[in-house]
């Protein structure tokens, strides 16, 4: 059996064309449903924190440094911190937590 690389070059282009256009052919009038207003206003970060989430733990080399910096981001976004801020938090305690572990290793 062979494959024909165009064939799912063009069904890809297809299925990404339908997923942009449908929405914009079907749907003419504002949504009032007060449900599917805020599912829609909330995909968007679950879609990021789906994709984020798995690298925050398999990234650094020891995945105990990864759940500690995950810990501390969370904790420092609560206290209100700005996202550079949480970020280099982050990327210091896995550099310090891999350091640590790595010494006692």
């Amino acid at each position: 059996m062979t494959h024909n690389i165009y064939f799912y070059i063009l069904t890809a282009g297809i299925v990404s064309t339908l997923i942009r256009v449908l929405p914009l052919t079907l749907i003419r009038r504002k949504i009032k449903n007060p449900f599917i207003r805020s599912f829609l206003y909330y995909v968007p970060y679950v879609t990021l924190a789906v994709m984020t989430f798995p690298a925050i733990i398999t990234a650094p080399q020891i995945p105990l440094a990864g759940i500690a910096a995950l810990i501390v981001g969370v904790i420092a976004a609560w206290k209100g911190v700005n996202m550079i801020g949480i970020a280099a938090l982050c990327c210091g305690v896995v550099f310090v937590c891999e350091n640590v572990f790595l010494y006692f290793i």
